[in-house]
């Protein structure tokens, strides 16, 4: 955790921070939602006082009280706690079915990976909210109380995800069984297993935490949308926002805005720290697209002009010994990162013929200059350099 944050600076770094504020806010009121919450998430009354329906916000209710008569502060912080169970369930099952199938698959390949490339694209394929629902009422089989219910919606979530991590492993592992490494732990008789655990699956797992957040995100609009159209738990075993929504859509028109919006903007908020959290650890575990900090630009910059200040003092000894460095072969990050320097590159004579000209700001006078060409008519210009002061090169 200590290197992702390293890893991170600027607006990525704050991205970082906000998803984990927001992802870790709900997870502890999750965890501790019974001290939290005033009132239990069914209760409409307390010390024998009903709470009254559609009451707005008050001392006594922060956040009103829905059409039922309950307490909506209380049902919030207990759907977090739905939320999060359900989340974690779906997202570890998945990762548990999806990964070994999609280690297999890729590394075996013939006919099992074509039936199990069949059966995950038509899952796929599937829409995920209806498939959710089907599986839901398979699953619960009427049964929705507050284990079977989070159990149920979370296996309905999981079935969506699945092919999701099977794609992805599958692709990851065709690329990395035809890695030398693999032959070589073939060769010398490493059982199929072992290389599946050891040098296959610790090069494919980088990208697990980046799905396993951004299908969290996802997770908690399938099991909203299970919970708005009534495939969800049953309300009165658990609190769950999308049930809440629902119930609280009459209420829209009658300027009762309390009753949804809280709900709402939970989903709203823990969805967005997911998908932010998902979203930044993308950026700084893909090597396409992964930025350094400024500790690490710094290091590498003086390593670079170090290493620069090497082979000038080369160029520049008595003798003249010692290669230029090609700009042309040069990486360009290389080249932006000096500091104080320029390169200077041309071309002359035919489009064989190149010349490249370093220049030192510190020179005395602007014509001090090493040129250094290679020209060919027939064949490309040769990689390695010679100096200008050979001989040979200046009769050229």
């Amino acid at each position: 955790m200590r290197t992702i944050f390293k890893q991170s600076h600027g607006l990525q770094r704050f991205m970082l921070l906000l998803g984990f504020g927001l992802v870790g806010l709900f997870i502890f009121v999750a965890i501790f939602a019974p001290w939290l919450a005033p009132y239990d998430f069914n209760a409409d009354r307390a010390n024998g006082v009903i709470f009254g329906t559609q009451q707005p916000p008050s001392a006594d209710h922060w956040f009103g009280t829905t059409v039922g008569g309950t307490d909506v502060l209380s049902r919030v912080i207990y759907g977090a706690r739905t939320s999060v169970e359900v989340i974690v369930l779906a997202v570890v099952l998945s990762g548990l079915i999806g990964v070994p199938i999609g280690l297999v698959s890729g590394y075996l390949g013939g006919w099992l990976d074509r039936v199990l490339v069949l059966i995950m694209d038509a899952l796929y394929a599937f829409p995920s909210l209806l498939l959710a629902i089907v599986v839901s009422i398979v699953v619960s089989g009427g049964d929705s109380g507050a284990l079977g219910g989070i159990l149920a919606a979370a296996l309905s979530i999981t079935v969506v995800f699945v092919p999701q991590y099977y794609r992805v492993i599958r692709n990851a592992t065709l690329a990395v069984k035809a890695e030398p490494y693999v032959d070589a732990a073939k060769v010398v008789g490493v059982r199929t297993p072992r290389i599946l655990r050891k040098h296959i699956f610790s090069n494919v797992s980088s990208s697990l935490p980046v799905i396993g957040t951004l299908n969290a995100s996802e997770a908690i609009l399938t099991l909203a949308g299970l919970g708005f159209l009534g495939f969800g738990i049953e309300p009165s075993a658990a609190a769950e926002w999308g049930y809440d929504l629902n119930k609280a859509l009459p209420d829209a028109s009658s300027g009762i805005w309390w009753t949804g919006v809280f709900p709402g903007l939970a989903i709203v908020l823990i969805v967005l720290g997911a998908t932010l959290v998902g979203e930044s650890l993308n950026d700084i575990l893909n090597p396409m697209l992964r930025t350094r900090g400024a500790d690490t630009s710094e290091a590498d910059q003086a390593e670079i002009e170090h290493e620069f200040a090497e082979v000038v003092d080369q160029a520049d000894s008595p003798a003249g010994a010692g290669p230029l460095v090609d700009p042309v072969e040069t990486p360009f990050r290389e080249l932006k990162g000096l500091r104080g320097n320029k390169w200077l590159r041309g071309r002359s004579g035919s489009r064989r013929c190149r010349s490249a000209t370093w220049q030192s700001p510190s020179a005395p006078t602007p014509g001090r200059s090493r040129p250094s060409t290679a020209c060919s008519s027939t064949s490309p210009p040769a990689r390695s350099w010679r100096s200008s002061a050979s001989p040979d090169r200046a009769s050229r």
